[in-house]
């Protein structure tokens, strides 16, 4: 590569995409944090709102996360607060599917869940980040209990049905292999003065002995098998006691072989800011979080309210609902100010009285799609025969993702598992358009290329296509940089006595902490213009 000859080191951009290539996005994003370029989220601690004027009222539009975050918050404050919500229940994208529960999606077609006790899938969110301030501590105020949630596992697997025979690989022996042979080639790049140029002598002598221990390279810097590789991607023999056979060292994969599967590529997903440890989730399914709000706020909520209608006055904001399931005659809410977290594939087919700009922004922003298949099986084959315990496979096939239960290790009894995370990609617009049986017959299909063992021991499943989801038609708000720049300020301004909020006005979108942080936001400027009013 040439380089001016006035020019020693690489650019900070350049550097940072070096970075980003070599050790993956976490180790790129901690770059950018000490260079003052990125942070963790500005949440620290509850909203502090003052009283509220005597009688002021609030409408809250839908009983997901950021509605009732908003409703929790100003009710403390002295709001008069009344929520209407589509559903049946509280807690929208917020949802657990457990034994007994029934679904029906937007064609008609409607599934019985039939887990086992104590089984269950999360449809909508499943995981929490260690940084999700704001989520973890609502959980930590409204004793949502937590457990830990495994994303990286070591002996699960990476498959690519075009690499290795179609044979499923551990993650372990991908992620040491792709990490000795690149630092094998780095310390030969070192060693051959490849890298005069950015480096000095001093920090050459030092990249090299860490490359050796983060590579597991041997004294002539090499990547081959050995008892110190094999103490990272496993043994062919493990040590054993007595006169057990002697320890035999596994034999790494090649470098060509690694690169021509794509399969290096999967190893860096668990390196995303979101996916390191720790994670957690909720004990006993990720709806506890929805109803531990429900718990706080039922009295205020109107169930089953189909909102057809927002119109504002210079005094006050009017809501026209019908029944959700049976129609019927139009009824009408109306209180001082409101708060709209109705997702925008929803809003945007509903008469809004805003003006342009706003009205603009929420027809703007299209929805991702997302397909989750939950699986029961009569036992726990995965730990049982393969020795995982939680963690995600992953796989070039539709179904993209398979994660085992962070819960009930060891457990006798029938275990569900999420057989299919296909993700804003073509694979879930294509699952979408199937049945909801279809896609359980295509997740056992395509599985069992990876677990044999699928078919034998197959019980039960459930799917959801979020397009097909009645109350949202979609997954989360699909920004692109152009869109924020056009309309993002546009959609969270205050318009009148109308404010929105949810995930789809936060720069963490599809995930529960921008809805809440949203809501936080929003709250904090209506109570602001409500209080000068």
């Amino acid at each position: 590569m040439q380089q001016d000859d006035n020019v020693n080191l690489p650019s900070r951009r350049a550097l940072l995409a070096m970075i980003g290539q070599v050790a993956g996005g976490a180790t790129m994003y901690q770059a950018m944090s000490s260079m003052g370029h990125a942070a963790e989220s500005d949440y620290h601690g509850p909203v502090k709102l003052s009283n509220a004027k005597p009688g002021s009222t609030v409408l809250v539009l839908g009983a997901g996360l950021a509605g009732m975050t908003a409703a929790y918050e100003l009710r403390a404050a002295g709001y008069k607060v009344r929520i209407l919500e589509f559903n049946r229940r509280a807690g929208g994208r917020n949802w657990t599917l457990r034994g007994g529960d029934r679904y029906t999606e937007l064609g008609g077609a409607t599934q019985t869940v039939s887990f086992a006790k104590g089984n269950y899938i999360n449809p909508g969110p499943w995981r929490i980040p260690y940084h999700h301030h704001a989520v973890l501590d609502y959980c930590r105020r409204l004793g949502v209990a937590l457990e830990p949630f495994i994303q990286v596992n070591y002996n699960a697997y990476l498959h690519n049905t075009q690499a290795f025979g179609g044979k499923p690989q551990r993650f372990r022996h991908v992620q040491t292999d792709l990490q000795g042979h690149v630092a094998e080639l780095l310390a030969k790049a070192t060693n051959q003065g490849g890298l005069d140029q950015a480096v000095t002598k001093e920090d050459r002598e030092r990249l090299l002995e860490g490359l050796k221990a983060w590579g597991t390279l041997d004294k002539e810097y090499r990547y081959v098998a050995s008892s110190a590789t094999s103490d990272k991607r496993g043994y062919e023999i493990d040590p054993g006691g007595g006169l057990m056979p002697l320890a035999k060292p596994s034999q790494p994969l090649g470098l060509n072989d690694i690169l021509s599967s794509g399969m290096w590529a999967q190893v860096n997903a668990g390196n995303l800011y979101e996916f390191q440890s720790a994670i957690f989730e909720p004990v006993g399914g990720m709806d506890q979080i929805g109803k531990a709000f429900e718990r706080e706020l039922k009295p205020l909520i109107q169930y089953g309210a189909k909102v057809t209608k927002i119109e504002q006055s210079a005094s006050k904001v009017t809501v026209t609902w019908v029944d959700a399931d049976k129609g019927g005659a139009a009824r009408q809410a109306s209180a001082d100010w409101c708060v709209c977290t109705i997702p925008l594939s929803i809003l945007s087919q509903i008469d809004v009285q805003v003006g342009e700009p706003m009205r603009d922004a929420i027809a703007a922003v299209p929805y991702g799609a997302s397909v989750k298949v939950g699986l029961e099986f009569k036992r726990r084959f995965w730990e049982q025969d393969e020795l995982i315990y939680g963690g995600v496979t992953q796989t070039n096939l539709p179904i993209r993702n398979i994660s085992y239960p962070s819960t009930g290790f060891f457990s006798k009894g029938p275990g569900v598992l999420l057989g299919c995370y296909a993700f804003d990609n073509v694979h879930a617009f294509r699952l979408t358009a199937m049945s909801p049986e279809e896609r359980v017959q295509a997740a056992l299909e395509m599985g069992a290329q990876i677990h044999p063992q699928y078919k034998q021991e197959f019980k039960t499943g459930v799917s959801v296509a979020w397009n097909r989801v009645p109350f949202i038609n979609g997954c989360y708000g699909r920004w692109t940089d152009a869109l924020r720049e056009q309309h993002y300020k546009n959609l969270c301004a205050i318009d009148g006595r109308i404010v929105l909020a949810g995930e789809h006005a936060s720069y963490i979108p599809a995930w529960m902490e921008g809805a809440i942080l949203s809501a936080l936001d929003a709250i904090q400027r209506l109570h602001a213009k409500a209080q000068a009013a």
